[in-house]
């Protein structure tokens, strides 16, 4: 496997380029900040008083959304991830590669991302290369893992 292909495959299996994070999320934020600049806001703001002191931070915020890229091989994500730890510990570019897989951190995530085990059943049967062209294909028909994501809870 070459790093090039995997770049963009966190060692969870899930495909960054599906990830809201990386598509959605600067997409909107470019748009916003466009909009903001055509009403003259990035200037304006001087003259509202409960944006005087927070509007710069906010634009340099929206700034680091547009360029966002959060790829766990590059360093983005938990600094903590069990996954990622497990999965270099063990030696696997990919936990479906794992004999283990799915194991008990997998199926916690799939608590959460439930198409998480099929892809990487899937990823294991068809090979690294086939799975990540099916993936890219999602990602042309606008398909993020926010949208079938079941959120969070504490």
């Amino acid at each position: 496997m070459t790093e090039n292909t995997l770049q963009l495959v966190g060692y969870c299996g899930l495909y960054c380029g599906l990830c809201a994070h990386r598509n959605r999320i600067p997409q909107r934020a470019k748009l916003l900040r466009e909009t903001l600049h055509e009403e003259g806001m990035d200037s304006w703001y001087k003259y509202y008083p409960l944006m005087k002191d927070t509007f710069p931070t906010f634009w340099k915020f929206l700034d680091s959304l547009v360029k966002m890229d959060c790829t766990c091989r590059t360093g983005g994500g938990p600094p903590d991830c069990k996954i990622r730890i497990c999965a270099k510990e063990k030696g696997v570019d990919l936990c479906p590669f794992c004999a283990e897989y799915p194991c008990s951190l997998i199926e916690s995530l799939a608590e959460h991302y439930v198409m998480v085990i099929q892809d990487g059943k899937r990823l294991r049967k068809i090979g690294l290369k086939a799975w990540v062209k099916e993936q890219e294909a999602r990602a042309k028909r606008g398909v993020v893992y926010a949208d079938t994501r079941v959120p969070w809870r504490k």
